[in-house]
């Protein structure tokens, strides 16, 4: 991994990389006080809970238009419109007037992650190939969490003064943007296309590789994305209503995810890949089953540990897999579909628990989830274990 940090263009692309945990959860530890500032407003608790995933729907719509669009429009140029329009859409919270109108903005917000994401795994795919993809992966999510460990610790000290503080720490979008126009270069698709590596012809059955990936990764953020829509209003009923506690179970997630991205190189060597991914769900399973039996803090906190661990593994395990499985030729339209995926099962993640909380309370939710949860382990060690042939479906 040292030598992926002295190349400039990985370093760029582990920095833009941090933007995409702040895309959602930065504001987490401000959420009680935001809903109750707009209380007037109609259905405030489910738009308040919205303004999380809002835009993971916004990306869900746009990425796949976006993967068909990255190649025309240059990978480089997209990520930098994608860093500009988040600095700009996210810090838009500092002002907005009303519910409805930051909502909006979140909505704008996602199509700068969609730009974000998209050209950055296209990049990321034809910048590395092979074990060093997988390697830049794992050291992508660390970068992610830790980042995003950093930003989301800033933010519940903010929360503390006003739940809005947070959104300033958006601007870093457009802090990034001259790193990125001086790190990053454009990729001749032409050239790593033609056919001379074995990845560009893909593998046997890689549609079916694909789909099974998505769903997997709907399945694992529907499921992963409760703890940061419901986490401070969880410990609030519990009479933890301090925004440093929710901020705190955050970091606990992004730590977790960080430290156990760190060695997932050795991980997805010894477990193989099915076994690594289906590692991942039964930790998001334990964490949540964990979640519905405990009240203290220290334990809560143990819980966001385990849940946290799940999509460190997840993430790198099947955004390399699918891009191993697919033809270059189509790794655009694929970056765009994962990201699609991801964020899909983000913004649906509320509109399925909410109906569970009300109907059973929290304990309910957390059980359904981890229930979900062990699923998603059983179809990613029968679809994605390791055979001669490549995958299991293949």
């Amino acid at each position: 991994m040292g030598s992926l940090l002295k190349d400039r263009r990985a370093v760029a692309l582990l920095l833009a990389a941090t933007l995409t945990v702040m895309s959602n959860a930065i504001i987490s530890p401000g959420l009680p006080g935001i809903g109750e500032y707009f209380a007037a407003t109609p259905n405030a608790d489910l738009l308040t809970r919205l303004l999380i995933t809002a835009p993971s729907l916004t990306v869900a719509l746009i990425a796949p238009f976006a993967g068909l669009l990255v190649d025309r429009v240059g990978r480089k140029k997209m990520l930098m419109i994608g860093s500009g329009l988040f600095g700009v859409a996210g810090s838009a919270g500092l002002w907005a007037p009303s519910l409805e109108v930051l909502l909006a903005t979140r909505l704008l917000l996602g199509m700068g992650v969609a730009m974000l994401m998209t050209a950055m795994t296209a990049l990321v795919a034809q910048y590395f190939r092979g074990p060093e993809r997988g390697r830049f992966m794992g050291l992508q999510m660390t970068f992610i969490n830790f980042g995003g460990l950093v930003f989301i610790a800033v933010a519940g000290f903010l929360a503390n003064h006003s739940s809005f503080y947070p959104f300033a720490l958006y601007l870093v979008g457009l802090i990034y943007l001259p790193i990125l126009y001086l790190c990053l270069d454009e990729p001749n698709s032409q050239s790593d296309t033609d056919g001379t590596h074995p990845s560009d012809a893909g593998q046997d059955g890689w549609p079916m590789v694909l789909g099974l990936g998505l769903l997997l990764m709907v399945l694992s953020f529907s499921t992963f994305y409760i703890l940061p829509t419901q986490i401070a209003f969880y410990l609030a009923e519990l009479g933890h209503t301090d925004p440093s506690t929710a901020a705190l179970m955050m970091v606990c997630v992004t730590f977790a995810a960080g430290t156990i991205a760190m060695v997932y190189p050795k991980l997805r060597r010894a477990l193989g890949r099915g076994g690594v991914l289906g590692a991942g769900f039964v930790l998001l399973a334990t964490g949540f089953f964990a979640l519905g039996y405990v009240e203290m803090v220290p334990l809560i906190a143990l819980a966001s540990l385990l849940v946290g661990m799940g999509p460190g593994l997840i993430v790198p395990t099947l955004f390399n897999s699918t891009l191993d499985a697919v033809p270059m030729r189509h790794h655009g339209v694929a970056s765009g579909a994962l990201t699609f995926s991801l964020f899909i099962g983000q913004f649906i993640s509320p509109i399925l628990s909410q109906p569970l909380i009300k109907a059973g309370g929290y304990h309910m939710a957390f059980m359904v989830f981890a229930a979900a949860a062990l699923v998603g382990a059983i179809l990613a060690i029968v679809v994605f274990r390791e055979r001669r042939t490549g995958f299991a479906c293949a």
